[in-house]
């Protein structure tokens, strides 16, 4: 394994760095997700850049590279705030592995939004700028655009990364069909086809392992599951009923996907925690580390012991008898996230 030094020093082989599906691109095995960081105005729970600086010193300093933002995270800020603090914390643009995504409404102007080449020009170029750099390593869709044709989306996405402007390309939440088709007809162009998936997975919602999980294994795609904890459930924040207890489920709508029956499952895992002497969210975390086709969790923080955790899951391997445990209770959902 190699071992870097980022500006404080920090060995970038504390953490396990594996290669994303079957490119050579080696990422952290936890990826910061930067959603958390940006303007309060936004969101009431997000965190401005001097609250946010500490996490990403604390990343750096535990080997994460891996971070994932979006244009429409604080409608731009976090793209602000990331680049800046990336840039704080790392002598070496090559040294950490950038993701930013497109397809949200960033105004209400008709051309704003989708996976439009008009669109996807434009937002590359106005996400560099934020970022303050001239590439990003992973630009990625952020949902299925059913408005535009799937060919000129993925020729948009190809000519970004053949202008130097991204690395790779990646999807996130969408029906497994609508994935098939786009690496289809950018592989029958010779196009670049997605090397990610950055979906809906953890332990209470894991619907994914119907039909998409199969094919990015079956293709070499990798896997970086959003929400890893539930919105929280799985870390323990959050009881039944309406009980939320965390500043982010009360306009959050993703929380309301979760219901009274997976309570189930959280507390299965709360018992294998406490009879392995770690936290709830270490051993859901440990438990997606170990799923097939999984690279790296994108894992959001607003206190640094959701960091901690974290950090920490990577040094927690589950036995078959845990998993089978954690598992059992699981009930099926309705499709939620795309």
């Amino acid at each position: 394994m190699q071992s870097s030094h980022g500006a404080h020093g920090a060995s970038f082989s504390d953490m396990q760095q594996v290669r994303l599906g079957r490119t050579g691109l080696k990422v952290s095995e936890i990826c910061l997700g930067m959603m958390s960081y940006g303007s309060p105005q936004w969101r009431d729970w997000v965190l401005d850049e001097e609250a946010a600086d500490p996490f990403v010193r604390r990343a750096v300093e535990a080997g994460i590279t891996f971070f994932d933002t979006a244009d429409v995270y604080s409608l731009g800020e976090s793209e602000v705030v990331t680049g800046r603090l990336l840039a704080r914390y790392f002598t070496r643009r090559d040294d950490y592995v950038l993701a930013t995504k497109v397809w949200s409404p960033m105004s209400d102007r008709p051309n704003d939004s989708g996976l439009s080449r008009k669109h996807i020009l434009a937002g590359i170029d106005n996400s560099l700028r934020r970022l303050g750099t001239d590439h990003v390593d992973l630009y990625q869709i952020h949902r299925f655009d059913p408005q535009t044709p799937v060919e000129e989306t993925m020729e948009a996405l190809h000519d970004v990364v053949r202008s130097g402007k991204a690395r790779y390309i990646g999807a996130s939440s969408m029906y497994a069909w609508q994935f098939a088709k786009a690496q289809y007809t950018a592989r029958s162009n010779g196009w670049t086809e997605f090397v990610s998936m950055q979906n809906h997975y953890n332990l209470v919602y894991r619907e994914e392992e119907r039909e998409m999980l199969p094919l990015c294994l079956d293709q070499g795609v990798g896997v970086i599951p959003w929400s890893p904890l539930a919105r929280g459930m799985l870390a323990g924040n959050r009881g039944r009923g309406d009980d939320r207890r965390t500043t982010r489920s009360k306009n959050d709508a993703f929380s309301a996907m979760y219901n009274d029956d997976d309570f189930a499952v959280v507390d299965v895992n709360a018992e294998v925690a406490r009879e392995r002497g770690v936290s709830p969210a270490q051993v859901a975390l440990a438990w997606l580390l170990s799923r097939p086709a999984v690279t790296a969790p994108i894992v959001g923080a607003t206190k640094l012991s959701h960091l901690e955790d974290a950090i920490a899951a990577t040094r927690v391997t589950l036995d078959e008898k845990e998993i089978a445990r954690l598992e059992a209770p699981y009930v099926p959902h309705p499709v939620l996230g795309h």
